[in-house]
């Protein structure tokens, strides 16, 4: 395997943010920018950005006066005794909780929560100091899944029984062909994530990460503080707790082991008779927990990312292991404007070398309006099903930059989820308590993408760069069994890791999808294409019986070209139909029987366009 000298950075972000805590679902996406959200969410924690001139960049005593100031400013830091009328509430102080990675950002919290028209004169009151240049809430972001986990105990370990999401011809990525060209040797993956359940059985070598999160109650580890390590202590929510949003919990909710299970997608052992297979598994797995009970701040995830890339973050030292592929399954799943603070973090990563590989939401909506997918220096992934069509729950649109396995729940049926090995505990992690647990989510489709990055930088000579890896990734993305509508079209296809490893390493001049089957008298619509780009088909005909190829519809203009069974593109001449427009027609009087292949080139950028084979 060709060894490279610094292998590019990825970060996967696929673990969706809502404010909801009954369930969990998974998230994240690409940088299309939208409007902000109208009005302020009460809060505790915010992100405040001071003037590179200003002295609280350098000195903490002066941050505190400007606190002291906007509190008293805003009306917030007296009491008011409840009265006829009007609700009595505490007086509230603010202190710095810590110095960001992204330069010039601190976090900010005060002693309660704000209410909304508190948070809101609090934010006033902050922009109103000349020092300042932006204020931000630190949002707390939670892991999501579509629905709850499906679990079970195999008699054995069962590749084929569970992991369609690795073979299938129709949904899968290709990955037993992948192998034969990579399996991610030397490259590093952090998952920025819950962290992983410590003594997690069949996983890849699991470096030692970073514990990031800055919030005991979240952590669990009783202090503030950041510690070295990275191991899910369980995210269980108990009855009652309300995680900071005033609204208690009826009935809580049971740990999910959510980074355990991202984490073995990418680098469960595989072909050892144990388990299940990962796809990247013989990469290296550096665990960054961002997120315990009640979810994960953003200021927070966004010093995780920087720490992954190898980037400084104020009072830790640098990560020795900085990552090739940084899984981070989160994001946000209210619409709004991408934050400026979670930004910074993707640039600095990007500028570090990084990959950032965000999961693109599951609310159902167009990406382009939901944070993380509307950030820039991302890579959005969305989810297919099992049966080759996008999930119902993933969001969608060009903000979608391709789209990996994830699943989609159909009565509980295996096929419904992404399975690897998790803790059977509701709570804290068991020593010995190990089973499959199976999760639908655009958080389970964003580690496909984030191993088959590892997998290529570890393969060839000169590392991708941000913007040449998602090239190659849509370039040799293959077409969806079903394609959906025209104005939930992704920007590329199904992630093919064989054909990006083909293209990559060179073994190929035209790898830009495996053909997809055709069935007879059945229209394929909605195919969208680039200029000069080749879409590949595939039909099985049978002798004698008149064999007619037609596209039609939608906009820009076309060329279908045909090859008869046993012969490739490039190696003999082709029938085509090269009109102007999309009405194109190739028509076989007496076929031979066997695969034709057809290739549909943009002659323009075209959409909508509809395919039909007829025998």
């Amino acid at each position: 395997m060709k060894q490279t000298s610094r292998l590019c950075a990825v970060v996967v972000l696929g673990m969706l943010l809502a404010l909801s805590n009954s369930e969990s679902a998974l998230a994240a996406g690409q940088g299309v920018d939208t409007k902000a959200p109208a009005a302020v969410a009460g809060g505790q924690r915010y992100l405040v950005k001071y003037r590179a001139d200003s002295v609280e960049r350098r000195d903490a005593n002066a941050v505190a006066t400007g606190l002291r100031s906007a509190m008293a400013r805003a009306g917030l830091d007296r009491a008011v005794v409840a009265r006829s009328g009007v609700q009595g509430r505490k007086a509230a102080t603010a202190t710095l909780l810590h110095r960001s990675a992204s330069p010039g950002w601190n976090v900010v919290k005060a002693d309660r929560v704000l209410d909304s028209r508190e948070s809101a004169d609090f934010i006033r009151e902050l922009k109103a100091n000349p020092a300042v240049e932006s204020v931000e809430q630190d949002h707390l972001v939670q892991l999501q899944n579509v629905g709850q986990a499906q679990v079970m105990v195999p008699n054995d370990p069962d590749y084929a029984k569970y992991q369609w999401n690795l073979f299938s011809e129709i949904a899968g990525v290709r990955a037993p062909q992948a192998w034969n060209l990579s399996q991610g040797d030397g490259a590093v993956v952090a998952v920025v994530d819950s962290g992983i359940a410590k003594g997690a059985p069949d996983l890849v070598e699991v470096l030692t990460g970073y514990d990031m999160i800055t919030d005991a109650k979240l952590s669990r580890r009783g202090t503030n503080a950041r510690v070295p390590g990275g191991w899910d202590l369980g995210n269980w929510v108990p009855p009652g707790e309300d995680c900071y949003t005033g609204t208690p919990s009826a009935l809580g909710s049971p740990s999910n082991w959510h980074g355990t299970h991202v984490a073995g997608t990418i680098g469960q052992l595989s072909n050892n008779g144990s388990w299940l297979a990962g796809l990247a598994y013989k990469a290296k797995i550096l665990p960054v927990r961002a997120a315990g009970m009640c979810g994960g701040w953003h200021s927070d995830i966004a010093d995780s990312i920087i720490w992954a890339a190898g980037g400084s973050v104020p009072g830790l030292p640098l990560n020795k292991n900085p990552a090739d592929v940084i899984n981070v399954s989160m994001g946000w799943g209210e619409a709004g404007t991408c934050p400026d603070y979670m930004q910074s973090a993707f640039d600095t990563a990007a500028a570090l070398g990084s990959i950032v590989v965000v999961a693109a939401g599951n609310e159902s909506t167009a990406a382009a309006n939901i944070p993380y997918a509307n950030c820039r220096n991302v890579i959005a992934v969305g989810a297919v099903n099992s049966r080759g069509e996008m999930s119902n729950f993933s969001n969608h649109g060009r903000a979608v930059s391709l789209l990996a396995p994830g699943g989609q729940q159909y009565s509980g049926d295996i096929d419904g989820a992404i399975w690897q090995v998790v803790n059977a505990s509701f709570n804290a992690p068991l020593a010995g308590r190990w089973t499959l647990g199976g999760m639908p989510g655009t958080s389970m489709a964003a580690p496909h993408v984030s191993a088959a990055v590892a997998m290529i930088q570890s393969a060839v000579l000169t590392p991708y760069t941000p913007a040449q890896m998602l090239k190659l990734l849509q370039e040799t993305s293959r077409p969806l069994a079903v394609q959906p509508t025209a104005d939930k079209l992704p920007s590329a296809g199904m992630l093919d890791i064989e054909a990006a490893l083909l293209k990559a390493i060179g073994d190929c001049d035209e790898c830009g999808s495996v053909p997809v089957a055709l069935i007879n008298k059945v229209a394929l619509s909605n195919i969208a294409g680039d200029q000069g780009q080749s879409r590949f088909y595939q039909f099985e005909a049978e002798a004698g019986k008149v064999l007619t190829f037609m596209t039609y519809g939608g906009s820009g203009d076309v060329s279908l070209h045909v090859r008869q069974p046993g012969v490739l593109f490039g190696h003999g001449d082709d029938t085509r139909s090269v009109r102007v427009g999309n009405i194109e027609t190739v028509r076989y009087v007496t076929p031979v029987a066997g695969t034709y292949l057809i290739n549909l080139v943009g002659e323009q950028a075209y959409a909508g366009v509809t395919l039909v084979a007829r025998q």
